[in-house]
């Protein structure tokens, strides 16, 4: 596959997003973590699963990406394909971009 290029608007509207997807991700997560904590069983063993997922949360670009114009496409795909945003909340992207996600994830 060629190399894809984001284009700039596509690029200034992926920085705007992105903060807030990551929030509302992380919103998610806060709340799993919540459940977790009050779910019935030793405080250790909630303390041990929460230390283990906050570990691994960490490394999911819903939490954690380093914003590169390069990467932004394969980035955009991962988000999507890890269930941190859906195809819908790329509204306003090019045509060019979604098509470019949808062929990244084999849609």
């Amino acid at each position: 596959m060629s190399k894809m290029e984001i284009s700039k608007a596509d690029w200034k509207l992926y920085r705007e997003r992105v903060p807030g997807w990551q929030e509302h991700y992380m919103e998610q997560l806060t709340k799993e973590y919540v459940e977790l904590l009050t779910s019935p069983g030793n405080a250790s063993d909630h303390f041990w699963t929460l230390e283990k997922c906050i570990r691994q949360d960490k490394k999911n670009p819903g939490v954690l990406i380093e914003l590169r114009k390069s990467t932004a496409i394969w980035d955009i795909a991962y988000l999507v394909g890890d269930g941190v945003i859906t195809m819908d909340e790329l509204e306003g992207f090019s045509e060019d971009l979604i098509d470019a996600v949808k062929l990244i994830l084999g849609r």
